[in-house]
């Protein structure tokens, strides 16, 4: 039985190392869905369900914002788990990004 849209993207996002975050749209793609970051947003709103647990507060997008936050217990939260991995944010934004994106196309053999 092949795995749910769901379950791919909780597999590539429990894969982003801490420190690191990923974006909604380099899941997409990596899955073979490049449209489809949406549905990878929309995923992630339900990450808190899953198990093992997905690393959810390391997932922006593609700017770096955190627009997620909203999704978590407090809208702190999130900024609160990345800097707890040493990810700087600043305005509800990834300081220094592209430094700490991790693409998995390029980190992973897909």
């Amino acid at each position: 039985m092949d795995k749910n849209f769901y379950e791919q993207v909780y597999e590539i996002a429990r894969l982003i190392p801490k420190g690191r975050v990923s974006s909604y749209g380099a899941i997409a793609k990596s899955l073979g869905a490049a449209k489809s970051s949406r549905m990878v947003g929309h995923a992630m709103r339900y990450a808190g369900t899953a198990h093992p647990p997905v690393p959810a507060h390391r997932v922006v997008n593609s700017s770096g914002l955190l627009t997620g936050k909203f999704h978590f217990e407090t809208p702190e939260t999130m900024e609160m788990l990345l800097a707890a991995e040493g990810v700087e944010v600043k305005n509800d934004k990834v300081v220094n990004f592209k430094v700490v994106f991790w693409n998995p196309m390029d980190e992973i053999n897909l």
